[in-house]
């Protein structure tokens, strides 16, 4: 595969790189894991999701408070919400002299009632195990910046995290945002949804990627004379080249240790990756492609395998490879589908499967492999969906998806096949979602 045919730029096409080519010469899900060694010992029925009632919160942020700890909770997958306001029954005999009914709560299917209380320096969050009839859990948190500024949500957010650990063991993923492309810009958006801004004003660039720490976004910037490899600095905002060696330089990823970047780089004759140094240097040559496109790594949790795309057997398939590039095997299976073409994989964060879109009856579909008995599910049937990153719970991706007429942003459950929209303007691909950023 040479990227001056009609094919390869259809594989490159689907990795976001299409844009080179045009340049002038210059549903609420049930939860099936298993949550055993709950941290505060609430206990419930396993196999299913834990009820949980948020109380009302009083003060001028208490509605926005309990939205968006409401939302973060719901988004999580991990319980059910109870919503009894509307019910008609009265909050007042409920949360009466500082002692709950745990029995109308139990009643009301409830393993856990959660009090938030407005502080001094932000809220206090009371657990209540409903069960046990006891107080499980009782922190303060503090709420950074003005209220509902991005700053004060960010924080609120981990505090949403911290609750969903300690009800199911597992910490939650509000605290996180997910980085796109629209308009050839890096774009940042809350899990949620909100709070979108732009990351960087250069343009045009392509295929963000984030570093362990959350701290920096590594990414492709288009030329005249080809692209390079650069690195984002979120918090003063500063960018810096890293790789400019002429050609096509794209799909950037960090190693799980933020030391290292791995990237492809190529020109008229096919692409091969490469790696660098996240400070900067000398680049090694990691595959051979001997002429064929090998695109988009993705690091294995303990760095010593990528999953990458590769053109070798004639079509794009994802392959595993060790670190060095050495014991390349393919992963994806020939006999899956009508169209061999597979292609942008992400490894899942708990190192149990990896994500790839799959082109079927004509369009691109979001897809997992099991790396224990690789077993392949469908996730998607709707429009194209493509490009997927997974979320650090290994439970939920982000996705591009055309099913709205216009490319958004989604969100999937790949345990209960439910999907929220992510982003309401078009335009929107490429995503990428970072690590936990929240304190715990």
């Amino acid at each position: 595969m040479h990227l001056r045919t009609s094919a390869n730029r259809t594989f490159l096409a689907s990795l976001g790189v299409a844009a080179l080519f045009a340049l002038p010469a210059h549903a609420h899900a049930q939860d099936t894991t298993s949550q055993r060694g709950v941290r505060i010992g609430l206990s419930y029925a396993l196999g299913r999701k834990p009820g949980v009632y948020i109380a009302p919160v009083s003060g001028a942020t208490g509605d926005s408070i309990r939205a968006i700890l409401q939302r973060d909770l719901d988004y999580g997958d991990r319980v059910t919400l109870i919503g009894i306001d509307s019910a008609g029954i009265a909050l007042a005999p409920l949360l009466g002299n500082g002692r709950p009914s745990y029995d109308v709560f139990t009643r009301l299917g409830a393993a856990a009632l959660v009090v938030p209380t407005v502080s001094p320096s932000g809220v206090r969050i009371t657990l209540h195990d409903v069960g046990a009839k006891k107080v499980a859990e009782t922190r303060d948190f503090p709420l950074a910046g003005a209220s509902s500024s991005r700053a004060w949500r960010a924080s609120l957010h981990a505090v949403s995290d911290a609750v969903e650990e300690w009800i199911t063991g597992t910490r939650g993923i509000a605290s996180t945002r997910v980085a796109f492309v629209r308009g050839g810009h890096i774009s940042l958006v809350d899990s949620d949804g909100a709070v979108e801004s732009v990351a960087s004003p250069i343009t045009p660039v392509l295929s963000p990627a984030w570093s362990p720490d959350g701290q920096r976004i590594a990414y492709s910037e288009l030329g005249n004379a080809g692209s390079r490899i650069g690195v984002i600095d979120l918090g003063s905002g500063s960018a810096r080249t890293l790789v400019s060696r002429g050609g096509l330089n794209i799909t950037p990823a960090f190693s799980p240790d933020g030391a290292t970047i791995v990237f492809s780089s190529g020109e008229d004759e096919g692409t091969d990756l490469y790696a660098v140094s996240a400070s900067g240097g000398p680049v090694r040559r990691v595959t051979v492609g001997r002429g064929t496109d090998n695109v988009s790594p993705s690091f294995s949790p303990d760095g010593h395998r990528i999953a990458f795309t590769s053109g070798r057997s004639g079509h794009p398939e994802v392959y595993i490879m060790d670190a060095d590039g050495t014991g390349a095997e393919l992963l994806t299976p020939f006999s899956f589908g009508d169209q061999y073409y597979r292609s942008n994989p992400d490894w899942s964060p708990d190192g149990r499967s990896v994500a790839f879109q799959s082109q079927i009856a004509g369009q691109f579909q979001i897809m997992t492999i099991s790396l224990r008995d690789r077993s392949v599910k469908q996730h998607t049937s709707e429009s194209t969906n493509e490009d997927p990153s997974w979320a650090p719970d290994g439970r939920h991706l982000v996705f591009t998806s055309s099913r709205t007429g216009v490319k958004q942003l989604w969100v999937l459950d790949t345990e209960s096949g439910r999907v929220r929209q992510l982003t309401r303007n078009g335009g929107a691909r490429l995503a990428a979602w970072s690590p936990r950023l929240g304190a715990r």
